[in-house]
């Protein structure tokens, strides 16, 4: 049995109905659920471009070798130059990807 069990049926003219698919790809969504956000009051944002997922990875890589670095500078009480390029070389990748984005 279906969860919904009530339809409502609305008429649009063609200029409506393609502003309504393209909000709906805008934020992701299909049209019913679109629509079932918008009755609901949920506050649709556009959906985040694909480049985000990849700046996430590179921002979390720079963090897992920032605390990497840090744990083996207190050991050893040094760093050595390859891991600071490393770094630096991550940051410079996440500013691109930023930059990139925006």
């Amino acid at each position: 049995m279906r969860k919904r069990n009530r339809h409502v049926s609305v008429w649009m003219n063609e200029q409506e109905y393609r502003h309504l698919k393209r909000q709906a790809g805008i934020a992701g969504l299909g049209i019913d659920p679109f629509i079932r956000s918008l009755v609901l009051g949920v506050q649709l944002r556009p959906r985040p471009p694909d480049t985000y997922a990849a700046l996430l990875r590179e921002l979390s890589a720079l963090g897992n070798n920032a605390n990497q670095i840090a744990h083996w500078a207190n050991l050893q009480k040094s760093v050595s130059e390859a891991d600071i390029r490393r770094a630096a070389a991550l940051v410079y990748e996440a500013w691109r990807l930023v930059k990139e984005t925006l």
